[in-house]
Parts: structure tokens; sequence; C-alpha cells
């Protein structure tokens, strides 16, 4: 078993690498990088800035940036370094968990990382336990009445939803309960309410979920389906099985056979995918549904510091990610061998 995870978390060394390399060549390749942004923003500041009488003194009328000024901001940048240096610089830094600073937030990106989590884990987590807590019952029964009325409906129903992206359902939500043509039920911004720090903590829980229930069920909606009939194929595989006719003829009543002998086998596939869900909970949320709802959450700083080309924080949030999505997988591996005593580290070795 060590030598099993030993070989695992040595294999994530270049599996992380890799990944870091091909975006940060992608990065190279990307036109209007942050010196070209900034210098097009002080351009038109200096067009203003004629028009209005006084003179920038960055510009020389309509010749452009200066090259010395230029250079310089290419050394703030540390665009005046190869780009050989500059990555290597930057995965020394990552191995002490020093993301830098962002280019236009001016502030630490591990710290702006962590500071848009609370949104994320909102989202990630209510999403998560929704479907879990939603999808296993469901599909336990579908697998019980399979062909049955009820399945045919609820299949119909879960796959409907399934269809259904989950921005045009937070649109059609927020249009339906938040106070646009019919009801004001639901804010329409935010985690939470302005006042929210004045409140009991009562009226602090109540304000929250109230906030947070449409962004959850339009993250939720188009996950049920999946989960749902992967758990009722689980079950109904197992169902047939000998050992479930042996139990049976043995006379056990159909709870016991269901509960306590298919469940723990059915469920394996759902359990080990359990860690991978759990952590990118953490990181789950959409960029338009955190823009419908107005959440200032990691979807939405991933999209703006794209089209900022705020590459610090491009690689620094693409590193956690990988790096967390790496131990995932290496959990559920593990976790297979804990739920499934048939399973050797042995054999995954091989």
């Amino acid at each position: 078993m060590g030598f099993y995870i030993l070989k695992r978390l040595l294999l994530m060394v270049p599996t992380l690498f890799g990944v870091l390399l091909v975006t940060f060549l992608v990065t190279q390749f990307v036109p209007g990088g942050p010196v070209d942004q900034l210098v097009n923003k002080l351009q038109g500041q200096s067009v203003q800035g004629e028009s209005g009488g006084s003179a920038v003194k960055l510009y020389r009328g309509d010749a452009g940036l200066d090259p010395q000024k230029l250079e310089k901001l290419k050394a703030l940048y540390g665009f005046d370094k190869p780009a050989y240096q500059r990555f290597l610089d930057m995965v020394g830094r990552f191995l002490r968990f020093d993301l830098g600073e962002s280019y236009f937030y001016q502030r630490s990106v591990l710290d702006l990382i962590i500071s848009k989590l609370p949104v994320s884990i909102s989202l990630g987590l209510w999403t998560f336990f929704l479907v879990y807590l939603t999808c296993i019952p469901l599909g336990i029964r579908k697998a019980v009445r399979d062909g049955s009325t009820f399945d045919v409906a609820s299949s119909t129903l879960i796959l409907i939803g399934y269809a259904i992206p989950g921005f045009v359902l937070g649109i059609f939500l927020l249009v339906l309960f938040g106070g646009g043509s019919f009801w004001d039920v639901f804010p329409l911004r935010g985690l939470v309410s302005d006042n929210w720090g004045e409140l009991d903590w009562f009226h602090k829980i109540t304000d929250y979920l109230w906030h947070i229930t449409l962004p959850v069920i339009s993250l939720s909606i188009s996950s049920f389906a999946v989960m749902t009939l992967l758990t009722k194929n689980s079950f109904i595989e197992e169902i047939r099985k000998q050992y479930v006719l042996t139990a049976r003829a043995k006379g056990l009543g159909e709870n016991t056979v269901l509960y306590k002998h298919v469940f723990r086998n059915a469920m394996i596939p759902l359990v080990t995918g359990f860690p991978s869900a759990f952590i990118g909970a953490f990181f789950a949320g959409s960029i338009l549904i955190e823009s419908i709802f107005s959440l200032d959450g990691l979807g939405l700083l991933s999209y703006d510091s794209i089209m900022q080309r705020d590459y610090p924080v491009v690689m620094g949030t693409l590193y956690i990610f990988t790096l967390l999505e790496l131990v995932a997988k290496l959990l559920a591996d593990l976790s297979y061998v804990l739920v499934d005593p048939r399973i050797q580290f042995e054999s995954l070795e091989k």
C-alpha cells in the first residue's frame, strides 16, 4: 500500500508539470497580453488628456508609448526575461505555494482565491449534498420499480431537467420568482443581504438559505440525471446477481436483501466517486450562474482573469485546481480498496 501511494505521488509531479507547461505555452501565443492591455488603456487616457488640453508624459502625441517606458512596463510584469526563465521561476514559486501577485487586483493570488472561496464553497457543497441526498434514494426507488409508471415518469422529468442548461433555468427562475414579471419571492443578487451583519443568528441562516436557493437549484438540476441513473443501473446490476436470488431463496425479507446485501455492493461506484465530487464541490460553480445571480466566486474570477490576461491568477488557480484533482483521484483509488476487499493494491500496481 505504501509503495502504491508513493508511486502515485511521484506520478503527480510530471502530470502537474505538464499541465502547467502546456498552459504556459498557450498563454505565450494569446494576443492582447497584460502589457498590451495596459498600453491600450494608457493610450486611451492619453487621447482623452489631449482632448482636454492636458498632456500625458508617457506619450509623444500620436507616436505611441515611449520605448523606455514600454521596457519598464515589461520589466514590471516580468516580460523582460526569456519565457523559459519565467516558467522556471513560476514553478519554483509554486513549489513554495507562492502563487505571485495579480496584475490587476494588486493582491496576492492565494489571498484572492481564499477571498472568493465562501461563494464557491456555498454553491458547491449545497449542490453536492442536494444531488447525493436526492438522487441516491430516487435511484434506488427506480431500480426496485424498474419499468413501472413511476420509473418512466421520473426518468422523463430528470432527462428534461438534464437537457435544460443551468443558466437558462437560472434566468427562468429569476423571472418567475425574483420579482420580475411574476412573484417576488427570492432575492436577485448576492449571497446575503446588505444588513446581514445586523441580524441575529437565526435570521442570518434563513437569509443565507434564502439567497442560495435559486443558484443551487440552477446548478443541481443537470446533475440529477447522471447520478440518479448511475444509482439505478448499479442497483439493477446487483439485484440480478446470483447472491440476491440465494438470499431471497433463504427467506430473507426484501428490505433486508436490498439494504443489507445489495446496497453495500451497489454503492461502490458512487462511494469511490465521493472524494472527487467532494473536493470538486469546493471549486464548483458556473461563470454564467455566478454572473446571473451576481455572486463573486471563483468561476467569475477565473473568467475575468482570462479576459484581462491576468496570468498569475490563471496559472495560480490552475495549479491549485490540478493539484487537488490529482489528490482526489488518489483518494478515489484508495477508497476502492477500502470499500471493496476484492481489490488489492498489488493488482493496482500492475
